[in-house]
């Protein structure tokens, strides 16, 4: 199989178990919203997940996919899969002890924390220190989602993509059963979703152990020989790599926080209308940016240790054309339906229509940036298969000025609504500086083609949104309840918008449409044959 083949096979691989998660994490988001709508206690959870989110990102799965995946793939292409296996049991290790540190210094300082993040809950001290309570609750969480990403990481550089994909879904099933069966035992009941996040985190690392062991991976080690492990020179060199990585996380996930800072001075509710407008974004963000930049990486490390940088140029373009095919209709569609789909997933119980239309403000603001979110996803998983990983941070530093100072000026005349179009505007910001860099530094990347490309995907996307928007007019959305109504209505509106959109990609004869019908028909012919 190609090199183009493997990334869509295995991006595509991921997209499904992605998908499949992500349904699930609606799934808790709808029984959230009618359990807590958009209520002071929702904002409690929501600021108190935010601390181990951020960790998420910066410790877990954001520093594994930027620097150990491509040492690891190193190891392996020279020295070796035995070399690999002992480079894997010293990040296990070394997860083991500084992790669990953080773990425990997060319990102990949490009202620290929750000050720094939230200083407007300071006000209420009921608030305050039920968000220091839940925030002790989740802080484990982060150590078992590092160790998860260990797995994930050490699976996808042997090709394995499903099984880590799907591993998301168990977090989002635990949640959903500990609300549904502790939320009546606990005075707050907000508490069940702590405990669910907290046991979810160790369910989806145990999910991917059996798959992990079957590679030939272990997680044996001896406390005599501990220090011997922890001194592995793959070890220093994932380290070296880490700390900017870590640093560029750092400042990706401070916008967000900016947003938290800021919104806890506006009118109750404004955290929560960030937190589901941001979830939804982060559906077609989750489902095809992180999953091709995940898909693409193993395949662009190994092309990096051979020094083939022409592979590299060729599958950074193929990868970033094929997303934006994906991704700029999902965006589209967002802002088009932007009512209709808050409203079909979550208006019911104490959600009602006003949050409805908050929540949908500021999804339409956050989907202005979706194409650049999910494009710089790409370009900084290309950057980190050259084991660069300093140029993503500075670009991310100066888009988290620019999204600081956006936000400043537009929460007043906006809302929140201003706080997400400020993030937008940073993530746009960010890719075109980063793909600036990249091209400098690969010595052009296919510019031409990809904006060529960019263009018949705008334009066709453009026509959906126009008849999407005429299509789905009617004041069901208004109207608490009626989930079979409003979901049948919008199921059809968007399968008419998704056959315009591949109709029009076919009369501008897109490459990439072209590209997914030639694969369909060479899977149909292969059935056939069989």
């Amino acid at each position: 199989m190609s090199a183009k083949g493997r990334i869509a096979r295995a991006a595509g691989l991921m997209s499904v178990a992605t998908l499949i998660s992500r349904i699930l994490g609606y799934v808790k988001d709808m029984i959230l919203a009618r359990y807590f709508g958009a209520t002071g206690m929702a904002d409690v959870f929501f600021v108190a997940f935010r601390i181990p989110n951020l960790l998420r990102e910066l410790f877990a799965e954001g520093s594994m996919s930027s620097a150990f995946v491509p040492v690891l793939t190193e190891y392996q292409t020279k020295d070796g899969k035995e070399e690999a296996n002992r480079l894997v049991r010293a990040t296990f290790i070394f997860i083991l002890v500084f992790v669990g540190i953080i773990c425990a210094l997060g319990i102990i300082f949490a009202p620290t924390i929750v000050t720094a993040i939230a200083p407007g809950f300071l006000k209420d001290p009921e608030k305050f220190s039920n968000t220091v309570l839940l925030t002790r609750i989740m802080f484990p969480f982060l150590l078992f989602i590092s160790l998860a990403a260990l797995t994930m990481g050490a699976l996808n550089t042997r090709g394995i993509f499903f099984v880590p994909a799907l591993a998301p879904a168990l977090l989002n099933i635990v949640t959903i059963i500990s609300v549904l069966t502790l939320s009546m035992r606990f005075t707050n009941p907000i508490i069940s979703v702590a405990i669910g996040v907290t046991a979810g985190g160790l369910v989806q690392f145990l999910f991917q152990v059996p798959a992990f062991f079957r590679q030939g991976y272990n997680l044996r080690f001896q406390i005599s020989n501990l220090k011997s492990r922890i001194r592995h020179p793959g070890l220093k060199k994932i380290g070296m790599l880490i700390i900017p990585a870590t640093a560029g996380m750092a400042v990706a996930q401070i916008n967000i926080f900016v947003s938290t800072i800021l919104a806890s001075y506006l009118a109750e509710g404004s955290i929560t209308y960030l937190y589901y407008s941001m979830r939804l974004i982060q559906f077609p963000i989750g489902i095809f940016g992180v999953a091709m930049g995940m898909a693409v990486l193993p395949a662009l490390s190994e092309h990096s240790v051979r020094g083939e940088m022409e592979k590299v140029k060729e599958d950074f373009s193929f990868a970033l054309r094929l997303l934006f095919f994906i991704t700029v209709p999902a965006m589209i569609g967002l802002i088009a339906l932007k009512t209709p789909i808050v409203s079909t997933l979550f208006q019911r119980g104490e959600f009602g229509y006003a949050a409805t239309i908050g929540t949908s403000d500021a999804l339409m603001f956050y989907s202005f940036g979706i194409w650049a979110v999910v494009g710089a996803r790409v370009i900084t998983a290309t950057f980190y298969s050259m084991q660069d990983t300093k140029t993503p941070v500075k670009v991310a530093a100066a888009a988290m000025i620019i999204n600081i100072i956006m936000s400043l000026l537009l929460m007043g005349p906006m809302k929140h609504s201003g706080l997400a179009f400020a993030n937008a505007i940073a993530s746009i910001c960010n890719f075109i500086v980063l793909f600036y860099f990249l091209r400098k530094k690969l010595g052009g990347v296919g510019t031409r083609k990809i904006a060529r490309s960019f263009a018949k995907t705008l334009l066709a996307s453009a026509v959906m949104g126009i008849a999407g928007w005429f299509v789905i007019g009617s004041g069901l959305w208004a109207k608490s309840g009626h989930d079979m109504e409003k979901a049948l209505y919008l199921g059809a509106a968007i399968t008419v918008c998704g056959g315009i959109y591949m109709l029009f990609a076919c009369l501008l004869k897109s490459e990439e449409m072209g590209y997914i019908i030639d694969k369909a028909r060479q899977k149909m012919w292969r059935k056939d044959a069989d």
